[in-house]
């Protein structure tokens, strides 16, 4: 009989436990709103929520990132869209300059026009966005030029380097943001030269030439379209950006919902499995108080 009160006393003893890890488990779901805390939750599932978290993290610091290349892409953008309305700008003065009817004193002003034009796009090839110079390249803490209209030429050489920074899109790829400011303004062929095209046109204003004045204009037209081209670009840029931020933002959102799914815990079973415990438990200590409190010398009697 003394077997049979052991058995007895170590079933209520392992129901009390089991019923007492049920109520701590959900108790603790409850108060952290996690089902998942430990390895020992759910060993099968810890790879997977490793994964997942370290992929948010990652997918977080892209879009972060992105954030900063969109500021620099739209004031690239900007400072572009100004830089082709001074060109326009000069264009229509080397028109005005080439007509019969300008002499050397009108052409004096407007070689000074030109020149403050030039002034300005240099400005706009030396544009900063958050302490960054977006057009020196990977040099991007120099200035990539200076002018001093009394100099020949005017404008100093680039001093900034090639652009190689490409952007991580969310999906794992990466693509390139950005051209140098020699790229824009200062491009190797003659033609698409914005700066030497300005510089000519000035010059032939200065010297009062009419078939160079002519002729320097219509250069000006030319590297205009280039330049259209350089903002253009840059719109396609933006679009890359906007497109993978877009991107960016379903994918968090998707690794979120897995992540939750994982750890998260369902708050109304949880309180629902804390209660039922609690009944549980409360009835096997009702029940236990009610077993016969028979001793070892009930049966020597």
């Amino acid at each position: 009989m003394l077997e049979y009160l052991n058995s007895t006393s170590a079933a209520f003893v392992a129901t009390m436990d089991k019923i007492e890890r049920r109520l701590t488990r959900a108790q603790q779901q409850v108060t952290t709103g996690l089902k998942m805390t430990s390895i020992s939750d759910s060993p099968d599932q810890v790879s997977s929520l490793l994964q997942t978290r370290a992929d948010l993290a990652t997918t977080e610091q892209v879009q972060s990132n992105l954030s900063r290349v969109k500021a620099e892409t739209d004031g690239a953008e900007q400072a572009l869209q100004s830089a082709v309305t001074m060109v326009e700008s000069a264009r229509t003065l080397g028109a005005q300059g080439a007509t019969d009817t300008s002499d050397a004193a009108s052409r004096k002003s407007i070689a000074d026009q030109v020149g403050s034009i030039m002034e300005e796009l240099v400005g706009l090839a030396n544009t900063t966005i958050e302490g960054r110079y977006v057009f020196s390249g990977d040099s991007d803490q120099q200035a990539p030029y200076s002018i001093d209209l009394s100099a020949t030429p005017p404008i100093g050489d680039y001093t900034g380097s090639a652009a190689s920074r490409l952007v991580q899109h969310p999906n794992g790829s990466r693509f390139p943001v950005s051209r140098t400011a020699q790229d824009i303004f200062d491009a190797a062929d003659p033609a698409s030269n914005v700066f030497k095209s300005l510089d000519a046109l000035r010059t032939a204003l200065l010297n009062n030439d009419s078939a160079a004045i002519k002729t320097a204009q219509g250069n000006v037209g030319t590297a205009l379209t280039y330049l259209n081209g350089q903002l253009a670009y840059y719109g396609n840029v933006q679009n890359k950006v906007a497109d993978a931020t877009t991107f960016g933002d379903k994918l968090k959102l998707q690794l979120q919902t897995h992540l939750s799914a994982l750890q998260d815990a369902d708050m109304t079973s949880s309180i629902l499995e804390m209660n039922q415990a609690m009944l549980q438990e409360t009835a096997a200590l009702q029940a236990q108080a009610k077993m016969p409190k028979t001793t070892l010398f009930d049966y020597l009697g």
